[in-house]
């Protein structure tokens, strides 16, 4: 961007971001012309799926700088770009669904909801959409994300669950885990965007982040817990998965240091990429105890995710300006409103670029954008790896983003007083 003002790239990358975020509401009717015109069926349910969504228009971008640039500016563009976070969602999604993290997690998640004085299935509820969300904080939020998913699916999502009871979890487990990587330094997106240029230490974000979100976490699971609990007592037993294997527990141990590992060294990519490479070659080797690795699901959320980032990278010109103009309370509903349709890490970034910030703006700032990360799947990074989980146990495989963003919206709040109200 020049003096004069935006660019003709920036003013096309905005628009067809805007494109982009309005076909993730629309992506149903794709849907509907897949079964009209079944001759360029494939093509219509592939524009249908929303984790192709915003690598397309990506594309799209490319094709118009490359028309008005030249091809080696939209290659020097596009090789400027940081996709270290769509690779290292990808690799985590893909080592935590592995059977022996999802076993361990799912025997931990029973031992916690023993000690509660709930029946079995109402306790199991109310420690995965709490104990889940907050080990955001230690294993990644993505990690979480995918854990938590998966065994709320496992165990929840069944064809007789009420559609309503899957939005308002949906919801709640999209609001929990935006907020629940805030008690550490390194695990939520957003915050990890600013956490160096900003000094935040671990021992920082606890004291003035971490303990309002775990009330909010809490409050949100137990009043999903509390309006559902008619439901839950009807579900006679938990289940014990389908085709659960006899995991041993070195190959635990083994799959949980490899998923140590990749969180230690997220902001690398050669090294967690080598990790990676290792621990498909140790899962084939004991391919009978790790269950279906769900590779193509990581690629279609890393896709979503690389997709995001190359159109967000045109976005500064009207974001900076937009955030920079702020008073601490109105940036915070700025945020939590703005994170809806962007990338909430991307949001934290481009404020962290503005000079001279006082420390009550940089709280609203990352407040706002983490209390806003479960509005839309496109408002915090892990939510496409949820919404790819559990995407096909919602009626013809879709989940409506107008329910999800009005089923998130009492967590939002909940979230949004936390952080505002509480000392």
């Amino acid at each position: 961007m020049n003096g004069a003002g935006p660019s003709f790239v920036e003013i096309a990358a905005t628009v067809i971001f805007a494109i982009a975020v309005v076909h993730t509401f629309t992506t149903h009717y794709f849907e509907r012309l897949a079964r009209l015109h079944p001759e360029h069926a494939g093509l219509w349910h592939m524009l249908g799926e929303v984790e192709v969504v915003f690598g397309f228009w990506a594309m799209v971008l490319l094709i118009v700088i490359a028309s008005h640039l030249g091809t080696r500016d939209a290659l020097v563009y596009l090789e400027s770009r940081s996709f270290t976070e769509p690779a290292f969602v990808f690799v985590i999604m893909v080592i935590a669904a592995s059977r022996p993290i999802l076993d361990f997690a799912g025997a931990a998640m029973r031992f916690v909801a023993r000690i509660l004085p709930l029946p079995a299935a109402t306790g199991y509820y109310l420690t995965a959409l709490s104990v889940g969300p907050l080990l955001g904080s230690f294993i990644t939020e993505p990690a979480a994300m995918t854990l938590t998913a998966l065994l709320l699916r496992e165990q929840f999502f069944g064809r007789n669950a009420p559609v309503r009871f899957m939005y308002v979890t949906l919801g709640v487990l999209f609001v929990n885990i935006s907020i629940g990587g805030v008690m550490t330094n390194f695990a939520a997106p957003p915050v990890a965007m600013v956490a160096e240029r900003w000094g935040w230490s671990s021992g920082f974000m606890m004291a003035t982040f971490g303990w309002k979100a775990l009330a909010a976490v809490l409050i949100n699971a137990g009043a999903a817990t509390l309006m559902f609990r008619a439901h839950l007592k009807d579900i006679p037993r938990l289940s014990s998965g389908t085709a659960r294997l006899d995991v041993p527990v070195w190959m635990i141990a083994a799959s949980l240091a490899f998923l140590g590992a990749v969180v230690t060294f997220s902001h690398h990519p050669v090294v967690f990429l080598a990790l990676f490479m290792f621990f498909l070659g140790f899962s084939e080797a004991y391919k009978r105890y790790r269950g279906r690795l769900i590779l193509r699901e990581g690629l279609m959320v890393g896709f979503f995710l690389a997709g995001l980032v190359v159109l967000g990278g045109q976005q500064k010109w009207w974001l900076q300006a937009l955030l920079t103009d702020m008073e601490p309370a109105v940036l915070f509903v700025g945020a939590t409103l703005l994170t809806a349709v962007t990338d909430n890490a991307a949001l934290t970034y481009l404020g962290s670029l503005v000079e001279g910030a006082t420390d009550a703006l940089k709280y609203s700032l990352v407040a706002g954008a983490v209390t806003g990360g479960g509005l839309t799947v496109i408002a915090n990074a892990p939510n496409p790896a949820g919404f790819a989980i559990l995407k096909g146990s919602f009626a013809d495989g879709a989940i409506n983003p107008l329910g999800l963003a009005a089923a998130a919206a009492l967590p939002t709040l909940v979230a949004a007083a936390a952080f505002q109200f509480l000392p």
